[in-house]
């Protein structure tokens, strides 16, 4: 937040700013905030990240009775906000780290930070019908592991042709009676072990040379309409579950030029949660590729949190005295302290 004449106040640089509100921010907030960091989440114009486009939630520790998506990322940004974090629903759509303190800009609007955690998750790729977006959370899904086990005992359907769509529909067999795997081409892009699995399991029934013309359904999915790519022709597919496996893409499109990531666009760590850039963290499916659960999400949240309180001591920026609770971090003190060799 810069003044008229260009000059950033000390009382408007904050310790830590996170872009992001999913499971990874809003975690990051809790631990930097209860730091006593001054913390600010540059929440998005769409808060709370993937979750808020998800119904039931079972497989989040401390629910046991699950929990809808939206309303658990409420209770994420409330505790958060207890502990002091900032909130702002505004995108980044710029990062300078040129200098410090590092600036986050939200269109011609300026953030001041001494360390950041980038936060901003990655959307899964959608084939782009109407009722495949209506139906969201009730019958069409990007995530099995999340929502495999509401279609115990139905027929579902998965669309792709990689590992991601075969792992989707092996998990799937766990709880669905026929899994039909769909790809628009008869060879697959999926590694050959994969395939064979695939191919063996008497559950699994793949359609070749088809792609998705239609979701069909009012309250939740009652089946899908399948274009065969080659002749024109439609038929209907009565399945009660459909999984879209084509593939996740991180956002993080701000970052090129400036963070240093892999050839899809996931940001790469150097020490722990560091990226290239000492100072600035990434944490949850911005970098995750792999499990892309909101419990490992909130888990990385925890460490890039710890790892940039830590680095802002080592920088003199943060009074560890201040920022360490004694009853909860003494054995962190003690290393940071160099009283120990081993805990």
């Amino acid at each position: 937040m810069a003044g008229e004449n260009g000059a950033t106040a000390a009382r408007d640089v904050y310790d830590v700013i996170i872009i992001g509100s999913g499971p990874a921010g809003y975690t990051a907030a809790v631990y930097a905030a209860r730091a006593n960091l001054r913390t600010l989440v540059l929440q998005g114009e769409e808060t709370g990240g993937q979750l808020m486009i998800t119904s039931d939630v079972e497989n989040y520790p401390g629910f046991e009775e699950g929990i809808l998506g939206p309303e658990l990322m409420e209770k994420f940004e409330a505790q958060a906000r207890r502990f002091g974090a900032e909130m702002v629903a505004r995108n980044a759509t710029r990062l300078d780290v040129s200098s410090q303190p590092f600036r986050v800009y939200s269109d011609n609007k300026e953030y001041t930070g001494r360390a950041i955690i980038v936060a901003t998750g990655a959307s899964a790729k959608w084939l782009g019908l109407e009722n495949e977006k209506r139906l969201q959370g009730r019958g069409v899904s990007g995530c099995a592991t999340c929502d495999g086990f509401f279609f115990r005992g139905k027929d579902v359907a998965v669309a792709g042709g990689g590992d991601t769509a075969m792992e989707e529909a092996l998990f799937l067999t766990k709880y669905a009676t026929r899994v039909h795997l769909l790809h628009r081409r008869d060879t697959f892009r999926a590694s050959k072990i994969m395939q064979q699995r695939v191919r063996q399991h008497e559950k699994i029934t793949i359609h070749p040379n088809v792609a998705v013309a239609d979701v069909l359904g009012e309250n939740g999915v009652e089946g899908l309409v399948l274009k065969d790519v080659r002749s024109g022709a439609t038929e209907r597919l009565p399945v009660q579950g459909f999984f879209v496996a084509i593939g996740h893409q991180p956002n993080t499109g701000i970052f090129k030029g400036v963070l240093e990531m892999d050839a899809v666009g996931y940001l790469k760590t150097t020490e722990y949660t560091m990226t290239n850039v000492p100072g600035v963290f990434a944490a949850g499916d911005v970098v995750d590729h792999r499990y892309r659960q909101a419990v490992t999400a909130a888990g990385d949240g925890c460490r890039a949190a710890i790892d940039a309180e830590r680095w802002l001591e080592a920088q003199g920026e943060v009074d560890l005295t201040k920022t360490m609770d004694p009853g909860e971090w003494g054995e962190a003190r003690t290393i940071l302290e160099g009283g120990a060799e081993n805990v």
